[in-house]
């Protein structure tokens, strides 16, 4: 506004209620991205059947397209998550983003279960994901990051402290049931879900508590317990009344936004499930692809995000989602889907292959030794990766 002599006045303020206005326009306008899995949730819903009857093909196509619809919706959800993540900082951060992916893993395999899928999903599905999360994650975001940044820094009593409750909690819930009679299965299922919530009641603990110190780490002139920001910003980027600014008043939006998310996506799962089904049926696909499937539809904005963080030399947060998304994976699936099968009296197949379990432990043990001296680099992200790419290798042929 410009006065009488040339004066330059400033402009008056919108009212609150413009300015609120303007606020959730400009909040639904980000969600459009929402748009693409709620009409397919509703196409699949209303077209369901004549897609089964037009036959096998129709129903793959389908159900790709469905499980395209599922990773928009999930990384909706975990880009929510990930502006919690900010508001909280590290550990809680990537807490939430791990805790967002095994909710969206848990909803599909339990949909997918009460379709009458393979005995065998659950226990392929957590396999798939420690390998997915371990080798795949943690292997390409080492070998990226270290290509570009040289050895990368992190806290290495994180690794440790992962490793060795991954070990614990994969030996009891799907090493140990390969020597359980089957008559006396639903007192192993009732021991194994006690155990895997007083694991996981101690590692929150101490994750959010006396010893969160375990799973962060402060960079050199960047602003601790953000290991995801910007390599490049300035002090005014990385203020904390940046991120303030930048997130004020979106907490419930963000909570909103998942849950609506996390519902969408079960809707979309339950048909993905009923036409994969019945597109694979008689084809001869090993049992492991649907498996893999699920796991790496919870594993897309992970990877997106540790990659992101390598790249950044952020690697703490790279071992919190990798590490953390597949203690999750173990710790929260084993007892939810064993409660399931106490319920329903079906007892899923939850001891490992010998070849799963070969793998595991190969796995582990390179991790013990690649993660104990707190720093990676691209030979040890280079043997994860190549485990990741042997573990593909065993699924198609069929083992």
């Amino acid at each position: 506004m410009i006065g009488r002599a040339g004066t330059a006045y400033p402009s008056a303020p919108l009212p609150d209620v413009d300015r609120q206005k303007e606020k959730h326009v400009s909040r639904i306008r980000q969600e459009r991205l929402l748009l693409i899995p709620i009409f397919a949730a509703i196409l699949a819903l209303a077209l369901e059947h004549a897609i089964l009857g037009a036959g096998q093909v129709a129903s793959l196509l389908g159900a790709a397209a469905l499980i395209a619809a599922i990773v928009v919706g999930s990384m909706r959800v975990a880009h929510h998550a990930e502006i919690l993540a900010h508001k909280v900082g590290d550990p809680y951060g990537t807490m939430i983003l791990t805790l967002s992916a095994v909710a969206v893993e848990v909803l599909i395999l339990a949909i997918m279960m009460s379709n009458g899928s393979s005995p065998t999903l659950v226990r392929d599905t957590i396999y798939s994901a420690v390998m997915l999360d371990i080798n795949g994650i943690l292997g390409l975001a080492a070998l990226l990051g270290g290509l570009k940044h040289g050895e990368q820094a992190y806290n290495d009593d994180s690794g440790k402290t992962y490793g060795v409750m991954i070990l614990t909690a994969m030996g009891i819930s799907m090493i140990v049931p390969e020597f359980i009679p089957r008559d006396r299965w639903q007192y192993y299922s009732v021991f194994t879900i006690g155990a895997m919530i007083a694991l996981y009641a101690l590692f929150l603990r101490m994750q959010v508590g006396t010893h969160s110190y375990f799973f962060s780490y402060s960079y050199p002139g960047r602003q601790a317990g953000r290991p995801w920001d910007r390599q490049d910003e300035t002090p005014a980027d990385s203020a904390p009344h940046a991120v303030k600014d930048e997130h004020e008043g979106s907490t419930l939006w963000s909570i909103g936004v998942i849950l609506f998310g996390v519902v969408l996506i079960g809707v979309l799962a339950e048909v993905m499930s009923v036409l994969m089904d019945a597109g694979l049926e008689g084809t001869g696909a090993p049992v492991a692809l649907t498996a893999i499937l699920v796991a790496g539809i919870s594993a897309a904005p992970e990877i997106l995000t540790a990659l992101r963080a390598a790249l950044r030399n952020r690697m703490q947060a790279v071992v919190n989602i990798a590490m953390g998304a597949s203690l999750s994976t173990v710790i929260l699936t084993v007892p939810v889907m064993e409660a399931i099968a106490l319920y329903t009296g079906q007892p899923f197949v939850m001891a490992m292959t010998p070849v799963q379990t070969t793998m595991v432990a190969i796995t582990l043990v390179a991790a013990a030794i690649n993660l104990n001296d707190g720093e990676t680099n691209a030979i040890e992200g280079m043997t994860h990766f190549v485990l990741f790419a042997t573990f593909i290798m065993l699924a198609f042929l069929g083992l």
